[in-house]
């Protein structure tokens, strides 16, 4: 099975702005090429025609078990109505999970004007992403989106779980400790390239993340994710392939731990069963 709990319905360039339907069919296409089975949809902390806001992509996605979404949620002016209009998504089980965007917004994760989104997550059980490391636009400000922020917030909010998304890269090291030091913190892999890996980014980054597995962060704390559109399915899966670890600690972060970390109703996959990987 193979669950990808980092994905997107944004349309990034105007010129190819595509409805909503059309997006979801395309992702649905994606999943049953790549044989994913399930996948985590991220709202954007903005909307415009091409970033649809999450409750009409919970009404969007509603017929179709496999898609379920994480709320984005916008620094600006957090609201309790605006977290009031997410309970009916959250009460029918279809948003999984909320996402700060700090970066591509300038604030830190532990500003004053967020703990009522981390006592609505708490409420509800609901994991908190967190953008983290470099930014897709370069008007984004990196300062706000190191990994380290979120050590403060994970201690603050003990009963609240945070995934820290693309491993803080390229701040991995400082990733690998806040997801070491906390056990409320996870990791996904999301994000760490454009497209598709080339040859030498590729050996880069599995060197990075097999020194993060041998000397800090455990299997369980580590989730797959791709951040398609902007990354390719077919060669994050490569990618994971080529990971040396044992079948268990592989089966862990492709699916395990998404369903335990967002409390997926799971009993079976739901789009055909994933593609065989080797032992090592």
């Amino acid at each position: 099975m193979i669950i990808d709990c980092h994905v997107h319905l944004n349309n990034y360039h105007n010129e190819t702005v595509s409805s909503l339907d059309q997006s979801i069919e395309q992702l649905l296409r994606e999943m049953r090429r790549n044989r994913v089975d399930i996948a985590l949809i991220l709202s954007s902390y903005k909307v415009n025609p091409g970033r649809p806001d999450t409750v009409t992509m919970v009404e969007a996605t509603r017929p179709f078990k496999s898609l379920f979404i994480v709320a984005g949620i916008p620094f600006e002016g957090v609201r309790a109505d605006q977290l009031d209009a997410l309970r009916p998504g959250v009460a029918e089980g279809k948003i999984r999970g909320l996402k700060l965007y700090p970066g591509y917004e300038p604030f830190y994760p532990n500003d004053p004007s967020l703990e009522p989104v981390y006592d609505f997550a708490q409420e509800h059980s609901l994991p908190v992403m967190i953008h983290s490391g470099d930014t897709y636009s370069p008007r984004g400000k990196i300062k706000y989106s190191h990994p380290i922020h979120v050590d403060e917030v994970a201690v603050d909010h003990p009963e609240v779980s945070f995934v820290i998304c693309h491993l803080g890269n390229p701040w991995v090291r400082d990733c690998m400790e806040v997801v070491y030091k906390n056990a409320n913190v996870y990791t996904d892999f999301s994000g760490l390239v454009l497209g598709d890996f080339d040859d030498r980014f590729e050996s880069y980054m599995l060197k990075q993340v097999q020194e993060m597995l041998a000397y800090g962060v455990q299997p369980e704390k580590c989730l797959y994710g791709t951040d398609w559109p902007l990354a390719a399915m077919e060669s994050y899966l490569d990618f994971m392939e080529q990971l040396k670890m044992p079948q268990k600690d592989r089966t862990l972060i492709l699916y395990e731990n998404a369903i335990r970390l967002f409390r997926l109703p799971v009993s079976r996959p739901l789009l055909g069963g994933s593609r065989p990987f080797g032992l090592f």
